[in-house]
């Protein structure tokens, strides 16, 4: 996956797990709701300037915006979790 969509699915995660709306994510980092939906969907190239603006309004370090989430992460987005017959 290109740098540019795991950006915007760890924006769109971390948002998510502080239950903060698109607009609300906006508001805090002076970027259009317009902008947070592109960076988001990947369509969005960011600048390091926003990856600073963004994850302070998140509050975490920007290299957790760039970098991969572990697959065992990805579940908190929605996906189903599978577990092996032999974990039983």
């Amino acid at each position: 996956m290109k740098l540019r969509g795991v950006f915007g699915l760890n924006v769109q995660r971390l948002r998510r797990e502080r239950k903060l709306s698109q607009e609300q994510l906006s508001f805090v980092s002076g970027r259009t709701r317009a902008y947070i939906s592109s960076v988001e969907a990947g369509r969005r190239n960011a600048t390091l300037d926003t990856v600073e603006i963004l994850a302070k309004a998140l509050d975490v370090e920007p290299q957790e915006l760039i970098a991969a989430v572990p697959s065992n992460l990805r579940a908190v987005r929605g996906t189903k979790q599978t577990t092996s017959k032999s974990a039983e």
